[in-house]
């Protein structure tokens, strides 16, 4: 399998695949998140998440062709999951996360908005179970399924979840605070891990993973964890003043050796992905290791693919 490893390397860009969902009812821009399964079809479906007229996200998807890297389908008529009910912890918003198909069931990861008053928004992991079928998946619980805590009393977002020997594993973003400075305010926030028995109720103890490199970096967004045969490697994103792809390794997946040089994608010289990179997502395909990401805008112009090519 073509990975990441000490050999030097970088993503080669192939090209953009999804421009935005066009006009479909329940969204009308952006494309971002995306979450890529390989189907037994051989097409790959992408889960990622949309916006309405009045800024709130849905999570739809769309099936690609993973030979040419073009869209096979049209763009999910209706959403895989919708808002929550007003005054819930996702009433303004769901945003893609991750799937996990664990005996037999799928479980969806999401982060789930609500708007806020002295700070613009929060946002915290939910999770619903089921298939991507008219039914749908049916959240857990009207409450998120990691909320305020002592350890994470400001927000938490975008869960990665493998699970290992019956352990669930999970590296999550976690907010320590606000930039109260900014106008509006901003979202600090880095990347902690937690365990669970059941992929449900999780133990937090306040490891953090990735933290901040830089005194202006403020926000690690998105892990992907793949455990590879002698690592565990994660791609993130990381921002001060707009997000670029981070990279690190670990032997166990909680200790963590941060290599944002090997990391292998930056900003186009121009067009779709020129302003930023972000919210990586890596499939495996056929012997190939690609990065799915998004461009400019946190996913205002799409996502596009890369494939790792070594040396």
């Amino acid at each position: 399998m073509t990975s990441i490893s000490d050999r030097p390397g970088r993503w080669e860009r192939i090209g953009r695949i999804l421009a935005g969902p066009g006009d479909v009812g329940w969204a009308i821009s952006h494309a971002a998140l995306p979450f890529a399964e390989v189907r037994e079809d051989g097409r790959v479906r992408v889960h990622f998440c949309a916006r309405d007229r009045t800024n709130c996200a849905r999570i739809g998807y769309v099936d690609v062709d993973p030979e040419r890297w073009t869209t096979a389908g049209p763009v999910s008529p209706t959403p895989v999951l919708d808002l929550g009910p007003r005054g819930a912890f996702d009433d303004h918003g769901v945003t893609s996360a991750w799937i996990v198909t664990h005996e037999g069931r799928r479980y969806h990861y999401f982060t789930g908005w609500t708007l806020g008053q002295t700070v613009p928004f929060y946002f915290f992991v939910g999770l619903a179970i089921g298939n991507d079928d008219e039914s749908g998946p049916r959240r857990v619980s009207p409450a998120p399924i990691l909320d305020r805590s002592a350890i994470d009393p400001y927000l938490t977002a975008s869960p990665c979840v493998l699970v290992e020997g019956g352990c669930w594993r999970m590296w999550y973003v976690s907010g320590v605070g606000w930039k109260v400075e900014s106008d509006p305010p901003q979202p600090i926030y880095h990347i902690k891990y937690a365990e669970s028995a059941d992929g449900i109720a999780w133990d937090r103890r306040g490891i953090v993973c990735i933290d901040f490199a830089a005194p202006d970096e403020h926000a690690i967004a998105r892990p992907w964890v793949v455990r590879d045969a002698d690592r565990y490697r994660m791609w993130f994103c990381c921002r001060g003043p707009a997000y670029r792809i981070g990279y690190a390794e670990s032997p166990d997946g909680i200790v963590w050796n941060r290599r944002d040089d090997a990391a292998g994608l930056d900003a186009s010289a121009s067009g779709w992905d020129s302003e930023m990179a972000a919210y990586p997502c890596i499939v495996d395909h056929r012997g190939v290791r690609y990065l799915i990401y998004n461009g400019n805008g946190y996913g205002r112009t799409g996502f596009g693919v890369a494939r790792w090519v070594c040396g």
